[in-house]
């Protein structure tokens, strides 16, 4: 078990591992985009920054493009990179 913990963190396949749990329902992954929708351009957050600002920039950013609910979600994966995202 622990070789393939280690394994799945160096080969980027953590959602094999058993320890790996996305922090949002399966609902969320089998949401399908509006026919023409246009994500948001979002600036990704690294972890090094104010994650408050970082926050409030991503609901403004998806407020103007009528982004809600469940697709704030969605969407908020890929504000996310290096450290933040792991």
């Amino acid at each position: 078990m622990i070789a393939n913990t280690i394994n799945a963190q160096y080969d980027g396949s953590t959602q094999n591992s058993p320890t790996y749990s996305k922090p949002y329902s399966k609902r969320i992954d089998t949401l399908r985009m509006s026919i023409g929708y246009q994500p948001p351009k979002l600036k990704q957050f690294d972890g090094k920054g104010n994650p408050k600002q970082h926050i409030t920039q991503f609901i403004e950013t998806c407020n103007n493009v009528s982004t809600d609910g469940d697709l704030l979600v969605k969407q908020f994966v890929r504000s996310l990179k290096d450290n933040a995202f792991d």
